[in-house]
């Protein structure tokens, strides 16, 4: 027998669960004014979350899909990135769409339905949230292909999901970005559950990040967890996408410690054991021990950080109640260049509807029936 090829995945980790240091700090890390920044982006995050969750059970906001304990994946992942590069997020990395520029209005004005809120604040060429699993890997790949075809020196970030690299059409955006050598990279947020099946059903493979190996790319597995070490090992891979040397696949591990989304009940599928045990590693209180055990961080600190958070998010929240409504016939305006004549049909109809509405509103209002 003759060995024709082998491969390892190697894991990265450098903040322990307890805030300690498993390994050297990256040169950039050495610097507290950075690891504030992305504490500061962590706990905004997670303050958005709370918000967003807390609308929707008031019924003033769809459904929502948390992030919490996974923050550190989707903010070490954009802050791993240049303004340039063009982001393409799934729907669970608010922390790195805040980080790149978009504003929490806009995001709940997406998730309150209405699709204005895809038109943000942040770089014009990252895309919108994408829902459905997975079928924006292979944008990332078209994109990837623009950026080589134009000699442009940026790179196309796609954030999937662990259950993701179940699906076909994330395996061919893989295949094809190894096999044109694509300046592309995916993150794979491995929180361990795919909606209610655990990572363990979805796959043998003892990594998800040596799925690359059968795309000719490399596949690294970091601690997901450790917004430090996510950020270094993105950073890693977005430069040697940059400088031509093709694709590479990051496997964050983490732990998703919500329901999967607000329609969800986790309670019917995993023990709350299992969930108890997974707090102890959330990434938060993780870096925030590593940041007081060096003396860049303090109880006034966190208490005024805390503070500056939450008036964010509650002004964000009133600038989105405060929005008036799109017109019903935004569903149908931007869908053809030239409208069908059956869909004009019915978007005459709709506002036909909508002035009917209006005028009986306008009669309630002056006291007549």
């Amino acid at each position: 027998m003759v060995e024709i090829a082998s491969f390892r995945i190697e894991r990265v980790e450098i903040l322990r669960a307890d805030g300690t240091l498993a390994a050297p700090l990256p040169a950039w890390a050495e610097d507290p004014s950075e690891l504030v920044r992305l504490y500061r982006a962590m706990v905004l995050t997670r303050l958005y979350d709370t918000k967003a969750v807390n609308l929707q059970r008031t019924g003033r906001l769809g459904t929502v899909a948390s992030s919490l304990g996974q923050e550190a994946v989707a903010v070490g992942t954009a802050a791993a990135m240049r303004p340039e590069d063009v982001f393409l997020p799934s729907f669970r990395e608010q922390g790195a769409m805040l980080w790149r520029g978009v504003r929490i209005e806009e995001l709940l004005t997406f998730w309150g339905g209405d699709e204005r809120g895809s038109n943000w604040s942040g770089p014009r060429e990252d895309f919108p949230i994408c829902v459905p699993v997975g079928t924006h890997a292979p944008h990332a790949a078209g994109v990837a292909t623009a950026f080589k075809l134009r000699r442009e020196p940026r790179v196309a970030v796609c954030v999937v999901g662990d259950g993701a690299t179940s699906k076909g059409d994330v395996y061919e955006a893989w295949n094809l970005a190894g096999v044109w050598r694509l300046p592309m990279v995916t993150v794979v947020a491995n929180n361990q559950w795919a909606i209610s099946v655990p990572r363990s059903a979805q796959t043998a493979a003892t990594t998800l990040a040596q799925k690359a190996i059968a795309c000719g790319m490399p596949g690294i597995q970091v601690d997901g967890n450790d917004v430090i070490a996510v950020r270094e090992v993105v950073s890693r891979a977005i430069e040697r996408a940059r400088s031509g040397e093709g694709p590479a696949i990051v496997e964050a591990t983490t732990y998703r410690l919500s329901d999967h989304t607000t329609a969800d009940d986790a309670r019917r599928y995993r023990d709350d054991a299992e969930v108890s045990a997974r707090w102890k590693e959330e990434p938060i209180a993780r870096l925030r021990a590593f940041l007081v055990g060096r003396g860049a961080w303090d109880k006034d600190r966190e208490e005024k950080l805390l503070a500056e958070c939450t008036r964010e998010v509650d002004r964000a929240v009133e600038a989105y109640l405060a929005r008036t409504p799109p017109p019903a016939s935004e569903m149908i305006d931007h869908v053809f260049a030239v409208l069908p004549r059956a869909m004009a049909g019915q978007r005459a109809a709709i506002l036909r509807r909508a002035a009917e509405r209006a005028e009986a509103r306008a009669e309630n209002g002056s006291g007549r029936p």
